[in-house]
Order: C-alpha cells, then sequence, then structure tokens
C-alpha cells in the first residue's frame, strides 16, 4: 500500500483531491501538523484493528519456549522507547 506524509494545511487546501487519491488509488496520507504525524487518512476497506482485536489475535499464536522469550524481550525493548504523550493543552 502506498502511503504518505502531507500537512494538515496542504490537506485542507487540496482535501477533495486526497479524498480522490485515497478513495481511487488506496493510498493512505498521513497527515502532519508542525511535522508531527496527528492523523491518517485510509481507505475504508482497510482494516484497523484495536488494541483488544490485536491481543485477542496474538493470544491464539503458538510459540515456542524460546520464541517466547525472545518475544518478551522485544517487546521489553519496545516498551522502553515509548513516551507518554504531551497534553498540548495545558
Amino acid at each position: 500500500m502506498k502511503e504518505e506524509s502531507i500537512s494538515v494545511t496542504e490537506a485542507a487546501r487540496n482535501f477533495s483531491d486526497c479524498v480522490n487519491r485515497v478513495r481511487y488509488q488506496g493510498m493512505t496520507l498521513i497527515l502532519l501538523k508542525n511535522g508531527t504525524p496527528v492523523a491518517r487518512l485510509v481507505p475504508d476497506k482497510e482494516k484497523v484493528f484495536s488494541a483488544g482485536e490485536l491481543a485477542q489475535a496474538l493470544g491464539k499464536v503458538q510459540l515456542t519456549a524460546d520464541e517466547a522469550k525472545m518475544w518478551r524481550r522485544d517487546l521489553r525493548k519496545a516498551r522502553k522507547t515509548l513516551t507518554p504523550p504531551t497534553d498540548k493543552w495545558r
């Protein structure tokens, strides 16, 4: 799937074109505000999973003991890179 990042301003000025690109070309547009991703414009047919659905799907995966250890290691490593969101309204 094709993805492209554009500013929110550009998307607002060319909204009809953005919707057409998403609908007819199957493109995903990532909207940036001050260079930071804030939203996505995706084709309606694209499946987006909630955290609960992801957890349910992962619960069905059968891992060997070694795979489970690697998964846990990778998950811990990934969690260390996360930062809590800042409240821009305060």
